[in-house]
């Protein structure tokens, strides 16, 4: 069975570089394309990032390229966003998966406020 939990979130301050987490099971990390997706308050969902399979070539969005960073950890079945120059606007619930799968974890809330 697949599932994710989402971790790290919380309340940061602009400027920030705080480091999410995404526990995957029911599946390999390293043979699927993994992303990053977020949800801010009255918007869709939106992608973030993501990093293939082969090669781990990673992409990102335009408003976070420069200052987000996609990674995992094979061994750990891991999936990581390490995030930098936290905006507000960055305030979304955050979460990982594969698009080969239906499955959504439960997220978590990234909250950028002083």
């Amino acid at each position: 069975q697949v599932q994710y939990v989402e971790s790290g979130g919380g309340l940061v301050q602009p400027g920030g570089s705080p480091r999410i987490s995404c526990a995957a099971s029911g599946f390999t990390v390293s043979r699927y394309r993994m992303a990053w997706y977020r949800q801010s308050p009255g918007k869709e969902r939106e992608w973030v990032a993501q990093i293939t399979a082969v090669g781990a070539v990673t992409t990102y969005a335009n408003s976070v390229k420069g200052r987000f960073t996609i990674s995992r950890d094979n061994a750990k079945n891991m999936v990581y966003l390490q995030m930098t120059s936290m905006k507000p606007e960055d305030t979304a619930v955050y979460y990982c998966r594969t698009p080969a799968f239906a499955t959504w974890g439960q997220g978590t809330q990234v909250t950028v406020s002083s």
